[in-house]
């Protein structure tokens, strides 16, 4: 039987007791909670092989704690024990996320046996809060944002980050609380434009049991959720008036009040907002509330796009190529490399690394050539002014006589299917393989 380190939260001191025992006779090491509360903070304090809660406690209870612990990112198995023995509490059990249920009272033989089958489940890495990772480039753009994330990083201010969509907003985010000294705590990322406002409301500040239509019990919001550590409300230019009013209230009053309750809860949260839209045209056009807007622009970081710092684009192939196993230095042609470098990327980071994935897959074992690119990314240079003539600049003619060689013999010789595979016009082709000797090959 494996050993592991445990957490108990059950309000009946009397149960807590003595299935505490029970446990710790399996060898186990065992910490108690007598409440939500008091879970969650030795939750945020350290981390535990399995988790078993009571259903039905005072304030959060067993479901609340689990959505805590799913939005953190914790992934230890669940045991959920109810003494209200009804399908529907099982139900509900499971599919707030816990993994297994069991009702009171519990036979000490059937729950040494659940907890080992759990325990055989775990990850088996530690769980928490996932890693911020790397913000990777060398250009002075990037250098810029970097030095705005160490400066604002150990302070509170509540940051702004801005740019295009793809760009990596969220990733700034997470390094600003990763180089906090929240860092122990909770990073909560919201997706605002995802919810409607009814149900942005309910995950942002919580509700009572009976607030509207379906909410049978008390649920805790993502910004109580988020105590301790910081909430990144992504896409902000996208809530509503009504939601806009209720985030201005925390970020003056540093409280909250869930829907259905004239009770206030103070939180301790920094704020970091994103969007990809114009605020201050938002704000201009009255679709935005300047108060918030002043408020949320405390400290702003514009996160360029990927067609602004292109000399980071190697960088990141090369990290994407890591991940996926590839020696990076063999993984793609010069040729190929300057394609990229070249396009436009209306994506950003996000469009680079799923047409490095594409291209990865259509290459196979071999290095990715020209002609294992999206037709668009190929046919970028003749999109921008004097791409075409930079481009035949800075392309070393061995390079790109090569790719036509490849893509002549790949398609059997026909022209019109070997300038589609290289992104140029039949006519562009003709003229290339005459510069190069080939219309005589």
């Amino acid at each position: 039987m494996s050993v592991a380190r445990l957490l108990l939260v059950d309000d009946d001191r009397t149960f807590r007791r003595s299935t505490a025992a029970l446990l710790r006779q399996d060898g186990h090491d065992v910490v108690e909670a007598a409440d939500g509360q008091e879970a969650v903070e030795l939750l945020k304090a350290g981390r535990f092989d399995l988790i078993l809660l009571d259903l039905r406690m005072p304030g959060l209870d067993g479901i609340g704690i689990v959505q805590v612990l799913r939005t953190w990112g914790h992934d230890a198995p669940i045991l959920m024990i109810s003494g209200y023995g009804t399908v529907d509490a099982a139900v509900d059990a499971l599919h707030s996320g816990a993994d297994d249920f069991l009702t009171k009272p519990v036979e000490p033989d059937v729950l040494s046996a659940r907890v080992e089958a759990l325990l055989e489940r775990r990850p088996t890495l530690p769980a928490g809060p996932p890693d911020a990772g790397e913000i990777l480039g060398r250009s002075g753009a990037i250098r810029a944002v970097l030095e705005i994330i160490e400066r604002v990083a150990p302070t509170d201010a509540t940051v702004l980050v801005t740019g295009e969509t793809g760009t990596g907003k969220e990733l700034v985010a997470r390094e600003i609380h990763r180089r906090s000294a929240r860092a122990g705590g909770p990073f909560v990322a919201v997706n605002c434009a995802a919810l409607a406002e009814g149900v942005l409301e309910s995950e942002l500040f919580g509700h009572r049991k009976g607030a509207f239509t379906g909410a049978v019990r008390d649920r805790t919001g993502l910004f109580e959720a988020a105590d301790g550590g910081t909430i990144l409300l992504d896409e902000i230019g996208d809530v509503s008036p009504g939601v806009q009013h209720r985030l201005l209230r925390v970020l003056q009053e540093r409280e909250l009040t869930p829907v259905g309750s004239v009770r206030p809860v103070s939180v301790d949260v920094r704020v970091i907002a994103a969007t990809n839209r114009d605020l201050r045209a938002e704000m201009e056009a009255g679709r935005f509330r300047d108060d918030l807007y002043y408020r949320l622009n405390v400290v702003r970081i514009e996160v360029p796009p990927l067609r602004a710092r292109r000399e980071d684009i190697p960088l990141l192939a090369e990290a994407f190529f890591t991940r996926v196993g590839r020696r990076a230095h063999a993984a793609c042609s010069p040729l190929a490399m300057r394609l990229l470098q070249a396009h436009a990327w209306p994506g950003n980071v996000r469009e680079l690394f799923a047409v490095l994935e594409s291209a990865h897959i259509r290459a196979g074992e071999r290095r990715i050539e020209a002609q294992h690119l999206p037709a668009d990314v190929r046919e970028s240079r003749d999109r921008e002014p004097g791409g075409s003539e930079r481009y035949r600049r800075e392309a070393p003619s061995g390079d790109e006589r090569a790719a036509i060689v490849t893509a002549l013999a790949e398609t059997g010789g026909a022209r019109a299917a070997a300038a589609d595979r290289l992104g140029m016009s039949r006519t562009t082709l003709w003229r290339k393989m005459k510069e190069y000797g080939l219309d005589r090959a």
